[in-house]
């Protein structure tokens, strides 16, 4: 089995003939004829019994022929691309010129293949990094949160109902004196402008005392969902049972003790600071990688196969199922409550798969360009990370992710900290307003990839099988 002839025929499209010789179908046709033998009568013999000869003599002896080529065809068409110093995106056409049991048989592939890359500047790049900076104001806010969720709620007596209380009401909506459905409740806790009910409703129980009985005057919007309410004027008779409130805890050197591991406030607002501080620098890291890899693409010249963005737009969708099934979901319920379509979902993944299929092919020019090559223990030391990360055996992950695909992202990774060693940072402390975009923390540092290997063609085999 070998390459024969790789013909470009376009930008990013090359024809390749590929040839499979005699000994190698036939025991291709073996073991397919293995496989499938146990679902074979033929007359004379028990089912699954009878020898390849008499399967061929009863069928015809290109019987397996398409089975064999399938069979052979992932093989086949890698070790080509391999041959040919192509990197495979996608396959467009597959052709079988000539079969025989004999001779074997010559196809002719037409397959996309990434684009050749030419990078501008990757060394040197001027990035600002924002100083990273934690405030008291910061700090309070931080203190303020967790007395929040260390506050109790308590029944309020001896005051009318304020803005942000919760109450417990008993309500019953009328519409032109008649009662409508869905507008009764008893025992009901609403708080006070959370802005669960219409508008106009939760004000007017502000001021009201517990055991107060009063009407709420409102308008329903004109776009409400029940269409027989919407616009009208309706009438609320209520009843305020109970007014309760958070009651916060008083900020001192007991409230350390209770909410941390500290023993006083000074101590707990000192780590408060220190982690806050460790959280912004590691995304003032992030940004200026994300500014530098941003820099290296903008620079990068490439005809990109629209094959490329499709595949990883598919591949988001597959990611999203996954996830949606670990949380007790799938793709097609996901997609029945929202009223979307995968293509809608392919959509929505589309400006991100661009970004990352770019930035992909930039790391990996510069792996070209550098000669990066991770060592083993740059590999073994990513799989025991993986291992711990995953809390699975150390086997299971080389299960799930070969050494090779585990190499190319180890590389990109270090790519990306070829870029960051050789760039002007400079230390700001407040950014160029010309400069700005959004941080963000680029796809390419991942320890997984999303390459897949070419599933065969069958339809396209059988299609265009030779005569």
């Amino acid at each position: 089995m070998s390459l024969k002839v790789s013909n470009k025929l376009d930008t990013n499209k090359y024809e390749l003939e590929i040839t499979v010789d005699g000994e190698s179908f036939r025991e291709a046709i073996r073991a397919v004829y293995a496989k499938e033998a146990q679902n074979i009568t033929v007359k004379g013999f028990r089912k699954g019994k009878a020898p390849l000869h008499m399967v061929e003599k009863m069928y015809g002896e290109a019987v397996f022929f398409e089975d064999a080529i399938n069979f052979l065809y992932e093989d086949l068409l890698l070790g080509a691309v391999d041959e040919a110093g192509l990197k495979l995106v996608d396959v467009e056409k597959t052709e079988i010129t000539s079969i025989s049991k004999a001779d074997g048989a010559e196809l002719k592939v037409v397959v996309i293949v990434e684009p050749e890359v030419e990078l501008g500047d990757y060394k040197g790049i001027a990035v600002e990094r924002v100083i990273p900076v934690v405030t008291d104001d910061e700090v309070k806010e931080e203190i303020d949160r967790l007395a929040d969720r260390n506050s109790r709620i308590v029944t309020v007596e001896g005051r009318a109902a304020a803005m942000g209380d919760m109450t417990v009401i008993d309500f019953e909506g009328f519409v032109d004196g008649v009662a409508f459905d869905g507008g009764k409740g008893e025992g009901y806790t609403l708080t006070l402008g959370s802005g669960q009910f219409i508008p106009g409703f939760e004000e007017q129980i502000v001021g009201k005392n517990t055991g107060d009985e009063f009407d709420v005057n409102v308008t329903f919007p004109t776009e409400y969902q029940a269409e027989e309410l919407a616009g009208k004027d309706a009438t609320f008779k209520c009843k305020l049972h109970e007014i309760k409130a958070k009651e916060m805890p008083e900020i001192d050197d007991e409230f350390a003790k209770d909410v941390s591991e500290f023993d006083t406030l000074d101590a707990l607002k000192e780590d408060i600071k220190a982690k806050a501080l460790e959280r912004k620098t590691k995304a003032a890291d992030e940004d200026v990688e994300n500014r530098l890899i941003e820099a290296v693409v903008e620079g990068m010249k490439a005809e990109i196969p629209e094959a490329m963005f499709e595949n990883r737009s598919n591949e988001s969708v597959r990611e999203f199922d996954y996830r949606l099934r670990s949380q007790g979901m799938d793709l097609n319920t996901y997609l029945k409550y929202t009223g979307s379509t995968v293509e809608d979902l392919k959509a929505s993944f589309r400006p991100q798969s661009e970004k990352q299929v770019k930035m992909r092919l930039a790391l990996e020019k510069i792996v070209e360009l550098e000669n990066i090559v991770p060592s083993d223990e740059d590999i073994s030391a990513e799989y025991e990370k993986l291992t711990t990360m995953y809390g699975v055996s150390l086997e299971q992950v080389k299960a799930s992710i070969d050494e090779k695909t585990l190499a190319g992202d180890i590389a990109m990774n270090k790519a990306i900290d070829f870029v960051k060693a050789s760039a002007k940072i400079s230390d700001v402390e407040k950014r160029s307003e010309e400069k700005k975009a959004p941080a963000k923390k680029p796809a390419a540092k991942k320890t997984t990839s999303t390459a897949k290997k070419p599933a065969a063609k069958k339809s396209e085999v059988k299609e265009e099988t030779a005569e």
